[in-house]
């Protein structure tokens, strides 16, 4: 990575997080929802303008549909039949647009499939991030236990990676990935699940935090891979160009978009009996 760009990357990151922390932490449930639903307008306009280049209103169809499924989610989760229609009725919607505007029939599969499941793999990903959020007293620990598999892994993974990676991981889909660097987003997962334990969130305990920063390297590294593969199909290299340094916010967010659902699903599971 050149001087430059790494200089960028901690910049955006020195002034992004710090307010991001103020506002789990300090503000009401409700104004990180809304963080979420920014989240969600921009990762989906993102994703839809790979996947649906010369379709404008086909792209901001699709948002519109993301964000209804984040807000939804985040504010008003304790509603089951709404989130359930919502989860059903969007994709739904979104799969049969095609129809109404064509366009090339090459491209109809990928943007019936898009139309599917941006809703849910931006949309529900990021509503759920939000409900974990207001969900308990706790809900801002867990929030940042989720970035913090991310951030941890990613961080782990570029280290190992660039000092010991030769062995490349999935080169058709991400050259710069190495095995080592595999090995290094596990155990930084690790290590951030292993330190909210014991620092900040008691109800994890730390088998749990183990089996959970393991399972999150994983998918973690999957969710980098799944977007990357996405780029890829579609010829981009960034998914935007919002963060200096980071690309768009899909490149920062790919992997928690795995994360935030797999923390909250073992609250829910966990905690909820």
């Amino acid at each position: 990575m050149a001087k430059s760009n790494l200089a960028a990357r901690l910049l955006t990151a020195g002034v992004a997080v710090p307010l991001l922390l103020l506002i789990m932490f300090r503000a009401p449930p409700f104004a990180f929802g809304l963080v979420c639903i920014a989240a969600s307008l921009l990762g989906s306009r993102e994703v839809l303008r790979m996947t649906h280049p010369d379709d404008a209103a086909a792209q901001w169809i699709g948002v519109v549909q993301a964000v209804a499924v984040t807000a939804v989610i985040a504010l008003a989760g304790e509603d089951r039949r709404l989130v359930v229609a919502m989860l059903v009725g969007v994709p739904l919607f979104g799969m049969l647009m095609p129809l109404v505007r064509l366009g090339d029939i090459g491209t109809a599969g990928l943007r019936i499939m898009a139309g599917a499941a941006v809703p849910i793999y931006v949309g529900a990903s990021l509503g759920l991030l939000g409900r974990l959020r207001a969900a308990s007293v706790d809900g801002a620990g867990w929030v940042l236990l989720a970035l913090m598999l991310g951030w941890f892994g990613d961080t782990g993974g570029y280290f190992f990676g660039r000092f010991l990676g030769k062995t490349k991981l999935y080169e058709a889909v991400s050259p710069k990935k190495t095995r080592a660097g595999l090995v290094g987003a596990v155990v930084g997962a690790l290590a951030g699940a292993v330190l909210a334990s014991v620092w900040y969130l008691p109800r994890l305990v730390l088998p749990h935090a183990v089996a959970l920063g393991l399972v999150s390297g994983l998918l973690g590294q999957a969710g980098d891979l799944t977007e990357s593969l996405l780029k890829r199909s579609t010829g981009v290299k960034d998914s935007g160009s919002l963060l200096p340094g980071h690309g768009g916010i899909l490149d920062r967010i790919d992997a928690v978009l795995v994360l935030g659902p797999l923390v909250y699903l073992y609250t829910l599971f966990e905690f909820s009996r």
